[in-house]
Parts: C-alpha cells; structure tokens; sequence
C-alpha cells in the first residue's frame, strides 16, 4: 500500500473483500466441459457446437453428417445427433476509479462499491465458464487484464482492482471517461458484453462513445448512487476544496432524462443503491 494511505474498510479496496464474492456466484460448482473453449456456453438452441442436446428421429431436412450409427443400427431407422450452438459469453468490466468517484458519505466509498459490483458481475460470468476482462480508468495510463476464464484470472482482476484503487487514491486525476472507453473497442469483441461502473454523471461527454459501442455490444452503465443523493441532510453543508468554501444544500438528483437519453444510445442503465 503506499505511504499517507488511509487503511480502512470502505476507503481502500482490498483484493480480500473482491475475492470473498466468489462463493456469493450462482452455479458455483458446475464446470464446462473440456472440450469447449473459454467464454464459449452452450446456447438454448440446437446448433452445431460440442455437446449433445439429443438424439432423435431424422426428418427431412437433417443434416445427414450427424447421423448416430449406433441408435440407427439399434433402431432401424435413422436417428441423428442433435448438439447444443456454442454461444460467447465474454464480459468487459470498465472500473471508473477517477477522482469524483474517490467519495463516499456512507459506510464506502463510490469507487470501493463500483469494485464490489463488478466483481460480482464477474464471479457470475466466471461461474458460467464465460470469460472475463477488466479495464480500469483513473489517473496516467489506464489498467487492462485481457479477457480469459477460471477462478485464477478472475482473482487475478480482483487483485489488480485493489492495486488500481490504491494508486487511484495516492493520485487522484479526471481523465475524459471517452479516452478510456476508445480502449473498450480492442478489449471487448463484437457481441460481447460490456458493464461500465460510473457515477450518476460521470459519464457525460462521452455519449458518441457509449452509442458506438451499444451498436456492437451488449452495454450496461452502472451508475453507483450515494447515500446523500437518495437522502440529503436537511440542513445547508460547508463544501471545500482546500482553498476555498462555502455553504451548500444537497437536493435529490432527478436522473429521469439522463436514463432516456442513455437508453436511447442503446445502453441499459442499473442504479446500484448503497
């Protein structure tokens, strides 16, 4: 941890905290089959991929190269394999670790519970068998963990999180959210999915970005809501930068027309509640 860092609970992440969500994943346990790629799961579907769905009758129309010599042999009649289509199931998990998100009136900071959701998001997929990248943007050059599956890689982003946040905190920057998010297009493959941890505005000024990537991707902006937005104090605050203050009332945030105008870039839009 670097020096003059604050080591508590809710200020700095921890790669603990993130790898305790495992265990809270859905479908812990079942395990993809050796044969198929990482971020490949078999889709509802009939297709051609690598496991079988079921064997049956042909008709008309079969493809005659999946014909079962054993059930036609034992049947008489011939039967085909009828397999499950292999579908990508990749996730990019972009965490928003800029300077407006180094803040927090509640039991965490924004940036510390942006972590926490998408490290849950990324234990689910890594349950799945899918695969999972990460991409953090703060200060100088933004971090990037290549998309990959197994509970190693994924302790692996938990990790490199916790080392993010903590130079995030050391030197805090405001980098354009847009510059960032140009590197989402290397990092995530056309049809993938994409969930991006933000604030509530942090991601104005990118929405010719946000609506590129909605076109070829499956988008979702998670904007982390603080405790004094959903419950202001009733009474005027004194706000300072270090240099100067001032007395100032929180008022609730109305987000309906940011959500519309989100939503008409292609983008699904979650507010994670503290």
């Amino acid at each position: 941890m670097p020096a003059g860092l604050p080591d508590a609970p809710g200020i700095r992440l921890t790669a603990a905290e993130l790898l305790a969500l495992r265990d809270q994943a859905p479908d812990r346990g079942r395990h993809r089959p050796l044969t198929r790629r990482a971020g490949a799961v078999p889709a509802r579907t009939p297709g051609a991929g690598m496991d079988l769905r079921e064997i049956r009758a042909y008709v008309a129309g079969d493809d005659p190269r999946r014909l079962d010599p054993a059930a036609t042999a034992r049947t008489g009649h011939p039967h085909i394999r009828s397999l499950h289509e292999d579908r990508d199931d990749t996730i990019l998990l972009v965490a928003d670790f800029r300077a407006p998100m180094l803040w927090g009136t509640g039991a965490a900071l924004r940036s510390v519970r942006a972590a926490r959701h998408l490290a849950q998001a990324g234990w689910r997929v890594t349950a799945r068998g899918g695969s999972v990248a990460a991409l953090v943007l703060a200060g100088g050059r933004a971090g990037e963990i290549a998309g990959a599956g197994g509970d190693g890689h994924m302790s692996a982003i938990c990790k490199a999180l916790a080392h993010q946040h903590d130079q995030a905190l050391a030197a805090p920057a405001v980098p354009p959210l847009a510059e960032g998010l140009a590197r989402v297009l290397r990092l995530s493959p056309s049809g993938g999915q994409v969930l991006v941890a933000t604030g509530p505005d942090g991601w104005q000024g990118s929405e010719p970005m946000l609506a590129s990537l909605a076109r070829r991707r499956s988008l979702t902006l998670a904007l982390i809501m603080d405790e004094a937005e959903l419950q202001p104090p009733g009474r005027s605050l004194a706000v300072s930068d270090g240099h100067r203050s001032r007395l100032a009332r929180l008022a609730v945030p109305d987000l309906a027309a940011d959500l519309t105008r989100l939503r008409a870039l292609g983008a699904t839009v979650t507010e994670v509640m503290p």
